[in-house]
C-alpha cells in the first residue's frame, strides 16, 4: 500500500514558526505573541514618556512581563522600539506638515502646522520623545525628522515671501515655540490643551509682520534638542 502524504503543515518560505501555528492573528503572530508585542509597546510608550527614551530596555521587558530575548526578537534596537511605539504620532505630525504645505495661503498653512503639532504635544506627553529624539541607526525615523525640518523651512520662506511673517523670524523659532509649549503639559489633558491653545495664539500673533519691534538674535536650536536629557550637576 503506498504511503499516505503527510498532512503536517509546513511553513512557507519567509514565514516564522509563530506565523504558521493555529491561532495566528492578522499580523501573522500567534495570539500570545501578539499580546506580548502589544504589551511591550504599551509599556514602552509609558516609560519613554515619563522617563525619556534612554530608559533601559530590560526595565521595559520586566514591566511588560516578558524576557529580554522576547523584546529583542520583536525590536532588535532601541530605535526600532521607539519608532514603533510612537508610529501613530509620527504619522500625524507628517500629515499636518503635508497639509500645511498644500495650503495655498502660506500664513494659514504655517498656523495649521504649529497649532496641530502643539495640540498633539499638549495632549500626549510622549509626543516630544516620539518625534524629536535622535537615533543614528534609525534611517527612516531620522529621514522623517529631516523632512519635517525642510518642510518647516519651506513654510517659513513662503510666509515671508507673501509678506505675512516678520522678516527676522528664524526657523529655529519653531523649536523655541515647541520648547515653550512643552512647559504647559500637565496631568490634565483638558487644561494642557487650553493652555497650549492660548500660548500658541499669543505667539502666532507676535510672528505677524505688523509686530516689527526688533528681536534678540535667534538661538541655535534644532528639533533634536527638544528631547535632550537634562544636565546632571
Amino acid at each position: 500500500m503506498p504511503a499516505q502524504p503527510s498532512r503536517k503543515t509546513v511553513p512557507s518560505a519567509g514565514t516564522t514558526a509563530d506565523e504558521s501555528r493555529p491561532g495566528a492573528t492578522a499580523t501573522g503572530l500567534r495570539a500570545d505573541a501578539q499580546h506580548n508585542r502589544d504589551r511591550i509597546l504599551e509599556v514602552a510608550r509609558e516609560a519613554f514618556t515619563t522617563q525619556g527614551t534612554d530608559v533601559p530596555l530590560t526595565t521595559i521587558a520586566r514591566r511588560a512581563g516578558v524576557g529580554p530575548a522576547t523584546l529583542y526578537r520583536r525590536f532588535p534596537t532601541r530605535a526600532s522600539l521607539v519608532t514603533e511605539a510612537f508610529a501613530e504620532q509620527l504619522s500625524l505630525c507628517v500629515a499636518a506638515l503635508d497639509e500645511g504645505l498644500e495650503d495655498p495661503d502660506p500664513w494659514r498653512g504655517l498656523c495649521t502646522v504649529v497649532e496641530k503639532v502643539c495640540a498633539m504635544q499638549a495632549t500626549d506627553r510622549g509626543f516630544t520623545a516620539a518625534f524629536f529624539s535622535e537615533f543614528p541607526d534609525a534611517v527612516d525615523y531620522n529621514r522623517e525628522r529631516t523632512r519635517a525640518e525642510e518642510g518647516l523651512d519651506r513654510l517659513v520662506r513662503r510666509a515671508k515671501d507673501a509678506g505675512q511673517l516678520r522678516e527676522d523670524f528664524d526657523s529655529s523659532d519653531i523649536t523655541l515655540l515647541l520648547l515653550a509649549n512643552s512647559g504647559v503639559v500637565g496631568e490634565s489633558r483638558q487644561v494642557s490643551l487650553a493652555a497650549s491653545r492660548r500660548l500658541v495664539a499669543y505667539l502666532l500673533q507676535s510672528f505677524r509682520t505688523d509686530h516689527t519691534a526688533p528681536l534678540p538674535p535667534p538661538a541655535p536650536l534644532g528639533l533634536h534638542q527638544l528631547h535632550a536629557p537634562p544636565r546632571r550637576h
